[in-house]
This record gives C-alpha cells, structure tokens and sequence, in this order.
C-alpha cells in the first residue's frame, strides 16, 4: 500500500524504539521535513504478547519485539488506526529483519487492519513510496545523529558507574537529548563545526561530574544490534550490570553503519557488480571517518575516558578472527569489537544473542575460541535472549561471568 503525499499532512508515522538515545534525534530529522513521525516506547510483557500474538512463535526474538512495539500501539488504542501508518528500517541483508516488512503486513491482515501503511526504509532501496522520500541530506542529518548518540551513551556508560551523586549521568543525558533535539528541529546542528563545538560541550559537561574513585569490574557488551542497545529487548542489562557493580561499554551505533558502508566495498572486490556500490560504500565510509574522528578529538582533554577504536583498527582486530566476506549476525564486525573492548581493557565480554537469531548464533560462537587463543585473559559468554526464558537462568550466567572476573582480579 502506498504512503500518499495526501497521507503526509494528516498521518502518524510510528517507528520502533531501537536505539534508546539515537533514535529522539531521528524524530526531529523527519518532523522537519513535514512528516508527524513519532518512536513508541512501549515496553513490557503485554508488548511480547501481541508480538507473538499476531507473528509466529519462531520468529527471532528482535522481530517480536521491535514489531511487538507497532502492533501494540495500534492494538492499545493510543492512535486512530485510520490516520496512521509504521515504519521499519532495514539494512537489506541476509538477517531475517529484511522480512520484517512482510510480516508485519501478514499481522496486520491478521489483526483485521489490511488498510494501514507501512514503509520500509532499506539500504537496499527496496520500495518508493509518493508521500515518502530519504533525500541525501536526511542521510547526513541521520549520521550526526548517529555520533551524537554514541558520545552521550560512552560517556554516560563510563560516568554513571563513578558519580558521586546518583542521577546526575542521567540528567545530562536528558538536557542534552532535549538540546540537540532543539537544534535538529531547527535544521540547526549537523554541520561539521556545529558537531565538533557539540561533542566538546557533551565532554566537558559529563567531565565535571564529581566521581567516587574505585575500582570496578569492567564489562564489555557486543552481539545483535537490536538486543545488544534496547533496554527493553536485553530486560535492563546496563542497570543489572551496574548493580552488580560493573563498569560496561557498548560500541557505538555509527560502527554498525560503517561496517554496512565496508561491506559495499569488500562485495565489489569479491563479487564484482555495480561500482557505483562500492563508490557509494567508500564515500559513506570515509564520511562516518571523519564525524568518528571528532569524537575522539573531544575526548582528547579528558584522560579518564576511553575513547572508541578507529574503525580500522576494528578491521584489522577482525582480519585476526574471521574473513570479511561473513556478514550475516553482525559478521566480522562482532569479533572486531569484542577484540576492541578487550584491548582497552573490558575483558569481560558479554554477547547478547536473540533467539532465533542463527547466523549470530554461528558467528558468535564461533569466534570465541579463536578470540581466547588471541587473547588468554579474556573472559566471554554468550547470553541468550528469548521471550520466554528465565530471568533466573539468565541472570544467573551473568553472576558466573563476573564471579570468574573477580576470582581472576583477586
């Protein structure tokens, strides 16, 4: 069903909840342009329920989840079903995700909702839409969104664990959210000095929390896009692993995006086929290259945060582990950024794995003992995540990590 022009003035856009900080800044890039685009954060048993409710019960858990989100908000009554449509962003490989579209149009026949609309918005460019357009400079909006997610999340995940008064990491995080927010309303904000004058404000302002110093452990969290950031997919990791009285790093969203950019270019040597791929890939690359760079140069000043590795440096960690045609289940990437954590200095690794998620399953699991004959001291678990797993099982598995992490640090 098409997204009409005429359906633009009057339509909800719904979108899923997939990255807790980013996805605030995403809102503002499409309500410039006109659209009424809203992220729902609905989380909960009753979100799992519709999801597998209305999709079959061996779908990936992402696909639960995340879909769980749309089909709830219609379900609740929230929204007038005849003046709203969904949105779903896609990267067009060989994850499951790239048949999310379809399913979600199969559960909303089923939910007896054929008439809404629902866009997909895909690396691969799959389907166009009338009342719907990404033009390039939504693309560069979204990708200094990106590097301004990433620096509120590394900085509030190195800080919260430290602050002397508690709470004050997370009202950083919202005053920048709603000030970033402001600007991207604007159309104010994603130039490269507006970015770099940005980051150094976010670097100071979390470097003048007042922090307690003492030595926790230090945990590292890789695994599927969807699980690994989403509080709601991972059932409160970060807040688990903070009671517990760890310090933890995720890697960034951008990296997600440079590998897909990566990719481009490694399929063309491969394969061979379009060059204007590989053009597209290395030109993207070496964009998300230099809003990277920034990033790190605002840390420069401030010696008590770790600052990310170069992509390349993930590259070339990975080219150790695995080749770089694997792409399925995060691919290289994976034992790319499990290898950069360990290197500085998160050798306590946790990979947060989706039911029903196979090639992450292979591919995770399957560079662990290639990783542990590189690095010795490491100390990485696979952890499942299912909508109907034990809380108990899985949190226990997370204790047994981190009681081998303080039996090895004494």
């Amino acid at each position: 069903m098409d997204f009409t022009k005429e359906m633009k003035k009057s339509y909800t856009i719904l979108a899923p909840d997939i990255f807790p900080i980013h996805m605030y800044f995403l809102e503002e890039i499409f309500r410039l342009r006109g659209y009424n685009f809203k992220v729902v954060h609905y989380e909960g048993k009753e979100v799992i329920d519709t999801g597998l409710k209305y999709l079959h019960n061996d779908m990936c858990y992402p696909a639960i989840c995340s879909l769980g989100q749309l089909l709830y908000a219609l379900e609740c009554g929230d929204y007038d079903v005849n003046k709203t449509a969904l949105i779903f962003f896609q990267t067009g490989g060989g994850c499951r995700a790239s048949n999310y579209i379809c399913l979600l149009r199969k559960a909303l026949e089923k939910m007896g909702l054929p008439f809404v609309p629902v866009i997909s918005v895909s690396f691969a460019g799959f389907e166009k839409y009338s009342g719907f357009k990404i033009t390039p400079s939504m693309i560069t909006e979204a990708l200094a969104s990106f590097i301004y997610g990433d620096m509120i999340m590394l900085l509030r995940n190195q800080t919260r664990p430290y602050e002397s008064v508690k709470g004050t990491s997370d009202e950083l995080v919202g005053w920048w959210v709603k000030e970033i927010s402001s600007r991207f309303s604007k159309g104010k904000g994603t130039s490269r000095a507006e970015i770099k004058e940005n980051l150094a404000g976010i670097a100071s302002d979390f470097h003048s929390v007042k922090r307690d110093e003492k030595e926790l452990i230090k945990v590292g969290i890789v695994g599927e896009i969807y699980v690994k950031y989403s509080p709601f997919a991972n059932f409160g990791l970060e807040d688990f692993l903070l009671k517990e009285g760890c310090e933890y790093m995720i890697p960034g969203v951008l990296g997600f995006f440079q590998y897909c950019a990566a990719n481009s270019v490694t399929d063309y040597g491969y394969y061979g086929g379009n060059p204007l791929k590989k053009f597209i890939g290395s030109f993207a690359e070496k964009k998300t290259i230099d809003y990277e760079n920034l990033l790190t140069d605002a840390l420069k000043p401030y010696p008590e945060f770790v600052a990310p590795a170069p992509f390349e440096k993930i590259k070339s960690l990975a080219d150790g582990v695995i080749d770089r045609g694997v792409k399925m289940g995060e691919g290289w990437l994976l034992p790319g950024e499990v290898a950069e954590l360990i290197e500085k200095g998160y050798d306590n690794v946790i990979c947060a794995q989706p039911f029903g998620c196979l090639p992450n399953h292979i591919v995770a699991k399957g560079t662990i003992r290639r990783l542990r004959e590189l690095y010795p001291s490491a100390n990485i678990f696979p952890v499942d995540y299912d909508a109907g797993a034990s809380a108990v099982n899985r949190e226990n598995r997370i204790k047994l990590m981190l009681a081998i992490a303080r039996e090895k640090n004494g």
